[in-house]
């Protein structure tokens, strides 16, 4: 039996802040017309308790660094001179070209990302 998609993150949010203020997974699922086992699965794995939200770290790439790794690519420059446009070492772009490609020509961004 197949599942259909899984719940947005606005529904996860919202089945946590239920949660936290002390409503029962009955009463969740009756007012937002899911089955107790689908609340369940979300709250369950965690103990109760609600993740941290993720942060990427200052030290990551920037989606639009990345772009600007791709763009460069696909205009043949090199890795210094990536790296020197965007103010990152050439260590950095090199290791994010290959921890995201089997060939440089296909490094895309959004993938990457």
């Amino acid at each position: 039996m197949g599942r259909g998609p899984g719940l947005s993150d606005e529904t996860k949010t919202q089945i946590w802040e239920q949660w936290k203020a002390g409503e029962t997974v009955a009463q969740m699922s009756r007012a937002m017309h899911r089955k107790v086992d689908t609340i369940l699965r979300v709250v369950r794995p965690h103990g109760g308790i609600a993740p941290r939200v993720r942060c990427r770290s200052a030290r990551a790439l920037t989606l639009a660094e990345r772009e600007e790794i791709s763009r460069g690519l696909c205009a043949h420059r090199s890795i210094r001179e990536i790296a020197r446009h965007l103010g990152r070492a050439p260590s950095s772009v090199s290791r994010e070209i290959s921890r995201n490609t089997m060939a440089w020509w296909r490094y895309r961004a959004h993938i990457a990302d």
